[in-house]
């Protein structure tokens, strides 16, 4: 027998007919019905867009109420208001169901927040006195929300969590370098040994590739700001009354906490989605710098005996179920997977902003999704790694050491003294022979051994 709970039901109506919608849930007919049609994947829309609509239909209300108060009332702007705050802080989330694969212009999500939006303002007034079109949806179009809702999304997540993360590491890496500038090593090039160069040295080449990443990403975000509201349908603005994507870019400001403003251009902004291209791929540029500094990493690491093992990391979790106290690079492994992801989303993000057809470009969920889960796969991804794998780092000075001494690229230093080709032959002789680059400097007759001490100074090259 089914003991399973009975599932009660409420009718809705939308300009199709009667749709039976679950008696506990606040969406309405149109999110039904794309729930019914779209039963594909488990891929939601992100938290983050359905967060920037609150904001976006809050601030829309504010700016209706300031122009058309004869249709956005007092009462209705506060109702309205206030379920966007809801929505905000994450009390209605289980009210949007929808999935990426859907309508390419994001309407159904639209109507998904229009219709939560009436329904919570019309049971917390016990009242059926908003409509999700007429008032929640006033002078919008899901074409010029959804656009909208991608660009306070994608500032807000890369400001609220990207970048304080990226600062983060750079601290760390700050940190790092003043506890190592006395360290000198070896460098390496082509996976070869180098010239010596201080460890310091070596981390600030990591910390300015995140400072200099973040410089980029800031940049890339000015071009987010102006927004296509206002354009509604296909860009001409028609039912938008005079001045709202001016006023409602400002309560958009107001309420997000930071700058927006309107599209000079709403017929770009609604089919051309270059800027959010041009955003991710300073989020892939980040990525391929994590993928380097990672990488570095577990190669200094590696051993603990039979690699570089010029520093240790920290040992955070068993990494063999078969050799006992094995320890591996995890969190470079986390993060090298993360930044190949992001490099796979920006490929989907640049193709499907070139599927703009006409006035609009249908591609739209698959870009805000991706555009997002790199900002979170990224900003979770360092705060791991520096917390649980860079702020460990400790350099292994005794074999650092012992590596720089016995490097044939110190032979570099000879040059102004012998020559490059007679540097050369000290260096080829040396690693043939298996002995020291003096020994092999002084046999050629090229100094004596006075002579290499005082030129061959390896402090002095760094």
């Amino acid at each position: 027998m089914d003991t399973s709970k009975q599932i009660a039901y409420r009718t809705e109506h939308d300009s199709m007919g009667d749709v039976l919608v679950p008696g506990d849930r606040l969406w309405g007919a149109q999110t039904q019905r794309s729930l019914e049609n779209f039963p594909i994947g488990e891929e939601k829309m992100p938290r983050e867009i359905i967060r920037a609509f609150g904001y976006l239909k809050k601030a829309a209300a504010r700016a209706n109420a300031a122009l058309r108060p004869d249709k956005m009332t007092a009462q209705k702007c506060a109702i309205i208001g206030k379920a966007c705050d809801e929505i905000i802080e994450g009390c209605l989330d289980g009210h949007f169901p929808l999935v990426v694969w859907q309508t390419g212009s994001g309407t159904q999500s639209n109507m998904n927040v229009n219709e939560v939006i009436a329904n919570r303002g019309n049971q917390s007034l016990g009242a059926p006195l908003l409509h999700p079109n007429d008032d929640v949806n006033m002078s919008q179009s899901s074409n010029d929300t959804f656009p909208t809702a991608m660009h306070i999304a994608a500032i807000l997540s890369v400001e609220q969590t990207l970048l304080p993360a990226a600062e983060d590491l750079c601290a760390t890496l700050r940190r790092l370098e003043e506890e190592n500038a006395d360290v000198i090593k070896c460098g390496r090039t082509h996976l070869q040994d180098a010239t010596p160069i201080r460890f310091s040295q070596e981390i600030s080449g990591w910390r300015a590739s995140i400072e200099k990443n973040i410089t980029m990403i800031c940049d890339a975000l000015e071009h987010l700001r102006p927004l296509a509201l206002g354009g509604t349908a296909v860009g001409t603005g028609l039912n938008a009354p005079c001045g709202f994507d001016t006023a409602v870019a400002k309560e958009i400001s107001d309420l997000c906490g930071t700058p927006f403003t309107t599209a000079d251009n709403k017929f770009h902004a609604l089919s051309s989605k270059g800027e959010l291209v041009t955003a991710h791929g300073t989020l892939k540029a980040l990525a391929a710098d994590l993928m380097k500094i990672a990488n570095d990493v577990r190669w200094l690491a590696s051993g603990p005996r039979l690699g570089l093992g010029e520093i240790t990391i920290p040992e955070n979790e068993p990494g063999s179920s078969i050799m006992p106290g094995k320890v591996n690079p995890t969190q470079c492994e986390a993060i090298t997977m993360i930044a190949l992801q992001v490099m796979g989303n920006d490929a989907t993000i640049g193709m499907a902003a070139s599927q703009g057809n006409f006035e609009l470009n249908v591609f739209m969920p698959v870009i805000a999704y991706n555009f997002l889960q790199s900002v979170r796969l990224l900003s979770d991804g360092m705060r791991s790694f520096n917390d649980r794998c860079v702020s460990g780092i400790k350099a292994n000075r005794d074999k650092m050491s012992d590596n720089l001494n016995r490097s044939l690229m110190l032979v570099t230093c000879l040059n102004p003294h012998i020559g490059y080709e007679n540097a050369a032959r000290v260096a080829k002789k040396a690693y043939a022979e298996g002995i020291s680059l003096k020994d092999a400097c002084i046999a050629l007759g090229y100094l004596d051994a006075e002579q290499f001490d005082k030129v061959f100074r390896p402090e002095e090259m760094v």
